[in-house]
């Protein structure tokens, strides 16, 4: 339970730290190689934190 909580306070601090690089830095590819991260935290966060 423990590691499930830790993961999804991970992901908002990541998310958080996207955010606040793109609010800063608004640029169209930054803005792409965020969008495919996020993708690809998302999909490992959400396909491993149901396997426990």
């Amino acid at each position: 339970m423990i590691a499930r909580i830790m993961t999804y306070v991970a992901l908002l601090f990541f998310l958080g730290f996207l955010g606040i690089l793109m609010w800063h830095i608004p640029r169209f590819d930054l803005g792409l190689v965020l969008a495919v991260t996020v993708g690809l935290v998302l999909w490992d966060v959400f396909s491993t934190s149901f396997d426990a």
